[in-house]
């Protein structure tokens, strides 16, 4: 029997960038100044990073500040009872990269094309509702990222439905010191420079809405982590080279809070196809908390001599 709402599809949503918006998100997740094809928008091979299509769905077209919590909850799941978006919190993404973004959406036209593949409860602790979002060429069909995501309504659980089935997991290798390691320190307004890019959920922008929720105040973005981690990755192995990444996921395994340090832990596997390696990583605050789980990346490595 499949999952409540599963294949439902949502009403396309026309997406737009510009060459601003591309600089801003790079500038938000970390990029270092020797990685200027990144952000400078003269530079012969200016690029998209290759995960900035996660922003997409939060942003839409807009270029203003929206109300966050006035869109989440327009979102209505057929067979699923009306949940409330405001305590929700991110679970797992996984990106898969078939065609790099250009650098501005201008004068072509793009869409945000999201499906159901299932709404699972969790009991107690909340609800997990898994999605398939992609990024599409309206006139020519074709796709260029597809991003498959769980998010997790808090408290949210206990209305009859299925559990869901269990995720696969990759762990680090055991006994192996790390291939490479990537750090950010975030400060007291990380969050509030990411969410330009579009995500204006208040949990990342005063204390309130992370009080009633447990957190204690105010949490970073978990896209934040998990968008630091990828160029991370893509810095310390793969170049800096958009086009090494094709595939990257992580599960959000506890909240970051403004000025955490954030360690990545970062190992090849040795598995290589079509020439793409797999990459498992673990992010870790300064009290050795794991912050990213379930780390895995499918990467051209060209950064560093193989330790294996």
């Amino acid at each position: 029997m499949s999952a409540p709402g599963a294949g439902h599809e949502f009403p396309a949503q026309e997406v737009s960038w510009q060459k601003r918006d591309v600089l801003l998100f790079a500038n938000s997740i970390g990029i270092k100044a020797d990685e200027l094809h990144f952000l400078y928008e003269l530079h012969p091979k200016f690029s998209v990073f290759p995960t900035y299509s996660l922003i997409l769905p939060f942003k839409l077209t807009d270029q203003e500040v929206t109300d966050f919590y006035a869109r989440q909850k327009a979102v209505r799941i057929p067979g699923v009872p009306e949940l409330d978006h405001r305590h929700a919190v991110d679970g797992q993404r996984k990106i898969t990269i078939l065609k790099p973004l250009p650098t501005t959406s201008a004068g072509r036209k793009f869409e945000l094309r999201n499906k159901v593949i299932g709404v699972y409860d969790k009991g107690k602790p909340g609800t997990v509702i898994e999605t398939e979002q992609s990024i599409v060429d309206k006139e020519s069909g074709e796709v260029y990222t597809k991003v498959v995501s769980s998010g997790f309504l808090v408290g949210q659980g206990g209305w009859g439905g299925p559990k869901g089935p269990s995720t696969v997991n990759y762990p680090p290798p055991e006994g192996k010191a790390p291939d490479a390691t990537h750090v950010v320190q975030s400060n007291l307004e990380t969050a509030h420079l990411y969410r330009l890019n579009g995500d204006y959920n208040p949990l990342h922008a005063t204390p309130e809405p992370g009080q009633k929720m447990g957190f204690g105040g105010v949490i970073i973005h978990g896209l934040f982590s998990w968008n630091s981690a990828a160029h991370g990755i893509l810095r310390e192995l793969g170049g800096s080279n958009p086009a090494n990444m094709k595939e990257f996921q992580a599960r959000f395994a506890s909240p970051v809070r403004p000025g955490d340090k954030l360690t990545t832990e970062i190992w090849r596997i040795g598995n290589v196809q079509d020439g793409y390696e797999e990459i498992r990583f673990v992010t870790k605050n300064d009290k050795g908390r794991v912050v990213l789980s379930n780390g895995r990346c499918l990467l051209k490595v060209t950064g560093v001599k193989s330790k294996l």
